[in-house]
């Protein structure tokens, strides 16, 4: 298939990052520097062009995909003759550790939540759903931490259902990157939220397809949108070395870190450490489970190895 034909079934519309940032059009910078500087995450690149250029562009779209989505939603509930509640919005922010998905979560929840009027904009990660250290530990999969399988799916499942549903008061479990474990009896309570952000490495991970038809419900059959932040694997494992060695010189440090054990190693030892956790369970996770959900995302933004997004590819409609 030559380079035309290529084009002509790419579901992909693909922007350079200065066709991108031109469709900003009129959409108004709502937040200053010293807001920006604190939804970045370590070793993020992310100022007040990157917001301009990139988020904004994107939360122009997303008013526009969540205004089509409620109208939808309302004429369906004529048509049907019921009266209930509109349905939250839900988007899913996907990619590997270490590219940038945090950062990317928190700049679309603060954009979001300063649209006029005012709408309700919470954010979850999935990570509060993986399995306890203890469960991991008992069930041999602590080196695949992060994998689906390490994630209480039913439990996940359930938290969005409720959320697409409008029930009040829905809890969800906290996660801590200090210790590197759940933290018990401690939760997060979405009530109601207009649009809910869910950030996680295989939040677009599909089912295994039943042989008798039944439905088997998957993560993204929740989303209303779903971004993949992308990145080349040389340059993911850079960052996530990168990541590694200053942790080793800052929460690694307090007695209560999980890898507490790793801040008196040299930057040749930490480097190796790195290296060979990136191999062993991130490597993997990504080439086996993540990477292969890239096509699912509605959007799909890739960056450069300076942490700022080099293209945009959005899916046609």
């Amino acid at each position: 298939m030559d380079a035309r034909a290529d084009q002509i079934y790419n579901p992909y519309r693909v922007f350079t990052r200065a066709q991108w940032a031109k469709l900003r059009d009129d959409t108004p910078m709502t937040l200053n520097a010293t807001e920006i500087a604190a939804l970045r995450s370590m070793y993020d690149r992310l100022d007040l062009k990157e917001v301009e250029e990139i988020y904004l562009p994107l939360s122009r779209l997303l008013s526009i995909y969540v205004a089509a989505t409620q109208q939808l939603y309302f004429a369906q509930r004529r048509f049907l003759g019921i009266v209930d509640r509109k349905m939250p919005y839900i988007i899913g922010v996907a990619g590997s550790v270490a590219v940038g998905k945090s950062t990317t979560a928190r700049v679309l929840q603060a954009l979001l939540a300063r649209w006029s009027p005012r709408p309700k904009v919470d954010l979850i990660t999935t990570d509060g759903f993986l399995y306890s250290n203890a469960m991991l530990e008992r069930q041999g999969m602590m080196q695949k931490k992060g994998f689906p399988e390490s994630y209480d799916l039913p439990r996940l499942l359930a938290f969005l259902s409720d959320i697409k549903a409008g029930r009040r008061r829905v809890r969800a479990p906290i996660y801590s990157h200090l210790t590197y474990d759940i933290v018990p009896n401690e939760y997060v309570t979405v009530d109601r939220p207009d649009i809910l952000i869910v950030e996680g490495v295989n939040v677009l991970q599909t089912g295994r397809l039943p042989r008798d038809g039944k439905a088997v419900p998957v993560v993204s059959d929740f989303f209303d949108f779903s971004v993949y932040i992308d990145a080349d694997e040389p340059v993911l494992r850079e960052w996530y070395v990168q990541r590694f060695l200053a942790l080793r010189d800052t929460a690694f440090h307090d007695p209560r870190s999980y890898f507490h054990r790793y801040a008196p190693l040299s930057d040749e030892e930490a480097t190796a450490t790195a290296l060979a956790i990136w191999e062993r369970t991130n490597l993997a996770n990504l080439e086996d489970n993540i990477l292969p959900t890239r096509p699912r995302a509605t959007l799909i933004m890739k960056k450069g190895t300076d942490h700022v997004v080099e293209t945009v590819a959005l899916r046609r409609l």
